[in-house]
């Protein structure tokens, strides 16, 4: 695979402008069901984000929420079931379809290419609107400035913590309406952590929507709107994350 083909995989191409100004939820799945060969991993699976909403996606490990992430992407196509992007069906769409309606990834491992400086993995998906608005260079480096600082370091030289923020602020530099975060504080300090989460919020507050798959589920409770729960590749559990975070099923389903 290329260089662009990769950049398309992980974090989007430029899409029509018009996905922020269209009616009507920004993500749709309806009963998706997909497979691994002979394996069942969704099994009907129904999730609505609205634009500008924040939803946590939950799950012990193995019970589909990498799957079901695959499938929304375009990577893993489902075998029945309906996705609908921006009022637009992508059951058939491609990954670079997919990015193109301004979804962005940040996959868990972030990554980041490691000969690459960090301005050269910032600016190769810079996908700026003509007013010079949404998440520009500047921007994102005001949002991290420990990037501005490593500016002309590669990729593979910086911390986690540092490549963390590499690969959001790369997905930043897309303009996204929707972001998905894939274990994005998984293995990070403390201090990290809580900017990263900080960096969600702030995201949040800007009009992006966020998918969030997290294993701290306390943090995912508080930072998202809405949660859902995925168990054997089904949602066994969803609605306001404000009602659901105190509810025993919630712990009982992560088992925790």
């Amino acid at each position: 695979m290329g260089v662009g083909g990769l950049i398309a995989d992980l974090v989007g191409l430029p899409r029509p402008h018009v996905v922020r100004s269209s009616h009507g939820p920004l993500l749709e799945a309806h009963g998706v069901h997909a497979w691994y060969g002979s394996s069942h991993v969704l099994d009907g699976v129904d999730l609505v984000i609205e634009r500008g909403q924040s939803l946590g996606l939950l799950g012990r490990n193995g019970m589909g929420k990498t799957t079901l992430i695959r499938t929304l992407l375009g990577h893993l196509r489902q075998r029945e079931g309906r996705i609908v992007i921006a009022g637009r069906d992508v059951s058939r769409a491609r990954p670079h379809e997919v990015a193109r309606l301004g979804v962005a990834y940040v996959p868990e491992g972030r990554g980041v290419f490691p000969n690459l400086s960090v301005r050269e993995n910032l600016v190769m998906a810079a996908c700026s609107r003509a007013d010079g608005s949404g998440w520009t260079l500047d921007r994102v480096l005001q949002t991290f400035p420990r990037l501005r600082e490593r500016f002309g370091h590669l990729g593979g030289n910086l911390s986690g913590g540092e490549q963390q923020m590499l690969a959001i602020g790369r997905a930043l530099m897309t303009d996204p309406a929707l972001l998905i975060l894939d274990e994005a504080t998984e293995g990070l300090a403390p201090r990290i952590v809580a900017e990263i989460w900080q960096v969600i919020d702030a995201i949040r507050a800007d009009g992006i929507a966020v998918l969030i798959v997290d294993r701290d589920y306390r943090r995912v409770a508080r930072h998202a709107e809405r949660l859902v729960v995925l168990q054997k590749g089904r949602v066994v559990l969803g609605g306001p994350a404000v009602a659901l975070r105190d509810d025993p099923a919630l712990a009982g389903f992560l088992g925790v």
